[in-house]
């Protein structure tokens, strides 16, 4: 062989010996990936059993604890008999042997060891240059690790048992032993604390901590408020104090819906709950603000308790009955709308057996009495007077009205014309019975009010508005001053002492937290009348056999001027026409003499009670008032079936739906109306027309638009709800109105205490506090006594 042939016969030698190395390793590396897709798939079913187990024990150990006497569940007597077969499995698993098994089966064999040392030592000494030493070398650095240097030298059993247990034990099943070790720990665990876990205590434990975590999964983050969102706050809140200085609500409530409207818009995208999108999305706009305020000061756990000028010791309202106390300025026999008015609601009201009903009326000293009451009428006590008042309720409801009826001192005013509360009303209704209060007339009961505040001491206040003072005022002596004034005195006497106001009509002044509605009825006994003459008149019977006729106290503001006015311009028009005119007033004479000087067919008689049989047979009752916030004669004429000729005016708002009411623009208007109710008959009243002017309706409309229906059925403050927590504004807002009201009730206090400052306004001296003859008349301690230091 020479020289050339030697690197030929080695290359060839290494290259056989390579191929043969290549194939004994493909198949020891197919070897060792089947043994890793063995030993994986066995991890994954270990795994999957011990996660199958786990599940098992703790199904097993959530079932109800049973009642004393109670024969066990199936189940876990079926556990119990289990037992003792897992046990048997966890040994066996557990135990050496089991790996020395799975060795066997899956592990290396000797058979596939190979060493290699003695081809590669022949190998070296036959490629002793330089050129075969770097080829082996190029290829030694591009091969993969053979089996021994990738799985380490494998152990005979003696060397395993000299080296410890720990070296023999193949990786995957040692993690396997692991696993079955810390099961069996674990099972040990649970057979310890068994019964602790399945005890009555864990359970109560269990159901008190659900909702707490339900309520923790289910809460959401509420938005932070912003920039616009509280200017519009600010702007909402300070609408009264805005509105005092001439800025009208309307444009208040524009700039909050500006300022919160785009605001409203980006929430109602963002992931609110359900019940929150609905409160955002319905509804006043003010009141989504206030929800959207409260929401974010109940996430942040704030709870508004109360103000400056809150007080805190009201009526409870614990248990179910409730007390309304309904205050008026006027009493029989004294025949005006705020004497008969609030004594049918209170009799109606006294219908539901949830509440008890007290009317506060007057109580005028005799000089008082024989310049209030008409027909020289007076009384020596409360009593007698309160005997005259049940009697003449009760011949004309038809039923016992079950209320109480108490007196608070009052003086009568011959230039206002009205009766002036003295001392603290508030005062006459017991601390037991402060629950409701209705003020009939609250600007009229307030005006020189010297005591404690209406809202701190009952729960809730309504103001009924019956008057249109404004109206009255402007026809006295430098009238469009005192108006002025009066005006804005009653907007701070009814947002200081008042929850909620209700206006009979759009005729009265327009007063914050006011609402437009008729909340009065007419007498059952007018109603008996019409369907009477409705009756008559199906007979074939004539019913109505006279004219037209005008009723109403003789004071030039109550008609008597529009109505000679009227009467005078078209004297001529009216040829032939007679009106009759009953009522008696302090301005009798000068109207009579004014009728005489115009020379106007007008027959003058005395004042009588409306549902008087000589009244019946008129046909068409004529009332050109506008002056009246809502004439009680004009509802009395309609319920007797009576043609009823009246201005078109925001008095009369509410009759125009009947159509027996005719209404005139003009005075040419008036001519016709009057020829038209003359050469007709009146139309029969529908039982739905005649339901809508009883009292029946009159106090359904009251319990509404008072929110007294609200509030009786334990609904006090207006919520709503997220996440299925409520989000009350009462107990969660701070109320800069509320704020600004209270500032007012205690500069109204400080003003009304002082007797000059009275006086400067019309007061009648002396009426800070009733005098001895109240004391003596109802039973009363003097002030001296009540109030020993006084002070304002």
């Amino acid at each position: 062989m020479d020289a050339n042939s030697q690197p030929s016969t080695s290359s060839n030698a290494f290259s056989f010996i390579s191929k043969g190395w290549r194939e004994v390793r493909e198949s020891a590396d197919a070897d060792l990936r089947l043994m890793r897709d063995r030993a994986k798939s066995f991890k994954i079913l270990a795994t999957s059993f011990d996660r199958e187990l786990e599940h098992f024990f703790n199904s097993a150990y959530t079932f109800s604890v049973p009642t004393v006497g109670s024969p066990p569940p199936a189940e876990i007597d079926f556990v119990k008999k289990l037992k003792p077969k897992l046990s048997e499995i966890r040994r066996a698993y557990s135990s050496p042997d089991f790996s020395k098994k799975v060795l066997e089966k899956w592990g290396p064999r000797s058979s596939i060891r190979i060493d290699l040392s003695a081809i590669k030592n022949a190998i070296v000494s036959e490629v002793e240059d330089s050129d075969g030493i770097i080829e082996f070398d190029r290829v030694k650095r591009g091969r993969r690790l053979n089996f021994k240097e990738f799985w380490g030298e494998w152990k005979g059993e003696g060397e395993a048992d000299r080296e410890g247990q720990s070296t023999r034990d193949w990786e995957p099943i040692r993690a396997l032993k692991t696993r079955l070790k810390e099961f069996e720990k674990r099972s040990s665990y649970i057979e310890i604390f068994d019964s602790f876990k399945n005890s009555e205590l864990m359970e109560k434990v269990k159901a008190s901590l659900k909702p707490v975590r339900k309520e923790s999964l289910d809460s959401k983050e509420v938005p932070p408020l912003d920039v616009p969102e509280l200017l519009a706050y600010f702007v909402k809140q300070s609408s009264p104090f805005l509105d005092q200085l001439g800025v009208r609500k309307e444009i208040c409530d524009k700039i909050v819906e500006r300022l919160y409207g785009k605001r409203k818009n980006h929430l109602l995208l963002q992931s609110l709950s359900g019940e929150e999108s609905s409160v955002l999305g319905n509804g006043n706009i003010n009141d989504e603000l206030d929800l959207r305020i409260a929401s974010v000061l109940q996430s942040t756990g704030h709870r508004y308790d109360g103000g400056l000028w809150t007080d805190h010791a009201k009526h409870d309202t614990s248990d179910k009955e409730r007390h309304v106390a309904i205050v008026t300025t006027a009493s029989l026999p004294w025949m005006t709308g705020t004497a008969v008015n609030p004594l049918f609601r209170a009799a109606y009201l006294s219908h539901s057996a949830k509440k008890k009903v007290t009317l506060l009326v007057p109580w005028l000293c005799k000089s008082d009495q024989e310049l209030v009451y008409p027909s020289n009428i007076t009384f020596s006590s409360p009593e007698e007077q309160e005997l005259y008042i049940r009697n003449w309720l009760e011949e004309r409801i038809g039923f016992k009205a079950d209320f109480k009826i108490s007196f608070y001192p009052g003086k009568f005013s011959k230039e206002r014309r009205s009766v002036i509360p003295t001392g603290d009303t508030s005062q006459f209704i017991p601390s037991r019975d402060a629950d409701i209060a209705i003020l009939e007339e609250p600007e009229h009961l307030n005006w020189y009010h010297h005591g404690r505040r209406w809202t701190d001491r009952f729960n809730h206040v309504v103001g009924i508005v019956h008057t249109n003072y404004l109206e009255y005022i402007k026809r006295e002596k430098n009238g469009a001053l005192q108006a002025f004034l009066v005006k804005h005195i009653n907007n701070l006497v009814t947002r200081a002492h008042c929850h909620k106001v209700l206006r009979l009509s759009a005729a009265t002044q327009d007063l914050p937290k006011s609402v437009i509605c008729n909340v009065h009825g007419v007498n059952p006994k007018f109603l008996k009348i019409g369907e009477k003459l409705a009756a008559e008149r199906e007979l074939g019977q004539q019913t109505f056999a006279k004219g037209a006729y005008f009723l109403g106290k003789m004071v030039w503001a109550k008609g008597y001027k529009e109505l000679i006015d009227l009467l005078a311009k078209h004297k001529m028009d009216l040829d032939g026409f007679k009106l009759d005119v009953f009522g008696n007033g302090e301005d009798a004479h000068e109207v009579q003499r004014a009728a005489k000087r115009l020379d106007l067919n007008l027959n003058f008689q005395k004042g009588r009670d409306h549902a008087d049989d000589s009244l019946h047979g008129y046909k068409v009752f004529i009332n050109p008032s506008i002056s009246d916030v809502l004439c009680t004669a004009t509802a009395e004429a309609l319920a007797m079936g009576k043609f009823v000729v009246c201005a078109d005016h925001p008095s009369n708002e509410f009759f125009r739906s009947f159509p027996n009411c005719l209404t005139y623009k003009t005075s040419e208007d008036f001519v016709a109306k009057v020829r038209e109710a003359l050469t007709n008959e009146p139309h029969p009243l529908t039982p739905e027309q005649r339901y809508q002017l009883s009292w029946e309706a009159a106090t359904q409309r009251f319990m509404e638009y008072s929110e007294l229906d609200r509030l009786l059925n334990n609904d006090g403050s207006k919520s709503s709800t997220k996440n299925g927590m409520p989000i009350t504004k009462s107990v969660s807002l701070p109320n800069l109105t509320e704020l600004v009201d209270g500032g007012l009730a205690f500069a109204h206090y400080c003003f009304t205490g002082n007797e000059f400052l009275r006086l400067c306004t019309g007061a009648i001296p002396g009426s800070r506090d009733y005098n001895m003859q109240h004391c003596k008349d109802l039973n009363l301690l003097p002030p001296q006594v009540e109030k020993p230091i006084y002070g304002w």
